[in-house]
């Protein structure tokens, strides 16, 4: 049995509290949606913060929405050697000993104490569809994307819930070195 996902390219990104958000922008302010995400009730955010590192800084990093329990910023290993941010790979949410960064806002700034890291690669999948192939959570997966160029990405984080959507995540290096945009077809091998 095939096991096919779809491969989504995640671009540099910050996640809020909103004591963070409302630091950034006002007291009270409420996250506008850009557009959904491929993730139930996740949404690209309209507005966008700057983030300033040690070496350099980015203009306009767009949050993604809704607020959440802590702040993170989700970079590529391209974009922490511009920020001059040792960020490691973690998975989302594990953010402890991690580096900071400053986040600049239209009504303030915000220091992170932490928070900084390079994504791990994952797939989010449906309970049903770990069910169905075998798969448990936090299980390493090998997946092979084809084309031109292509890889079988090792060390593939399975992140199993009911409230995901099959979807595999990949970042912006990753998917150059690859040749994979989003939208693109990925097989679960191993």
């Amino acid at each position: 049995m095939s096991k096919i996902v779809t491969v989504g390219v995640s671009g540099r990104h910050i996640h809020l509290t909103q004591e963070h958000i409302e630091a950034l922008f006002g007291v009270g302010y409420q996250l506008t949606e850009f557009k959904p995400l491929s993730q139930p009730g996740q949404f690209a955010a309209n507005e966008t913060v700057a983030v300033i590192g040690a070496k350099g800084k980015f203009e306009t990093v767009r949050i993604l929405g809704p607020a959440r329990p802590a702040s993170q910023l989700e970079i590529s290993r391209t974009d922490s050697f511009s920020l001059g941010v040792k960020a490691p790979v973690r998975e989302s949410g594990k953010i402890d000993g991690t580096p900071g960064i400053t986040v600049k806002g239209p009504a303030g700034e915000v220091e992170l104490a932490k928070g900084v890291i390079v994504a791990a690669r994952h797939i989010h999948l449906h309970t049903s569809d770990a069910e169905k192939w075998g798969i448990q959570d936090k299980q390493m997966l090998k997946v092979r994307v084809g084309g031109e160029r292509g890889v079988v990405f090792e060390n593939v984080l399975a992140r199993v819930s009911e409230s995901f959507a099959l979807d595999m995540h990949i970042d912006t290096d990753e998917a150059n070195a690859a040749g994979v945009k989003n939208g693109d077809s990925a097989e679960i091998v191993e």
